[in-house]
């Protein structure tokens, strides 16, 4: 059985880092300067822009709204607590009600499937 933390730790936070980094490259940011934004390795950036990583969620809706206005903050060089704004953009994917957490029946909700 697969914890929903689990869940969290191995496909959701990737997906979202991902989703941010290809959103920084698209608009011009280099892969050094988006894995400088996110504080992550360059070589972590070039895997999700390649789809070796986080690869496994695709966003929608206001979700995906959250994390393109989280990378246009990182662009424009504003002051951002990157931690609180990617718990914020997960705690908007377990609450929305949008299937994109994974895991469970489609009668298993998504604060079940993603844990709460």
């Amino acid at each position: 059985m697969e914890a929903p933390c689990q869940k969290i730790v191995w496909d959701v936070l990737p997906a979202i880092r991902a989703a941010i980094a290809v959103e920084l490259v698209r608009c011009g940011v280099s892969q050094v300067e988006a894995s400088r934004m996110l504080e992550i390795a360059p070589s972590a950036v070039s895997q999700y822009l390649s789809g070796k990583r986080g690869y496994r969620i695709e966003f929608e809706n206001d979700v995906k709204q959250s994390i393109e206005l989280l990378a246009q903050d990182l662009r424009d060089g504003k002051k951002v607590n990157l931690v609180k704004r990617t718990c914020d953009i997960c705690h908007q994917l377990r609450d929305g009600g949008e299937n994109q957490c994974g895991g469970g029946s489609s009668e298993t909700s998504p604060k079940e499937r993603c844990g709460s």
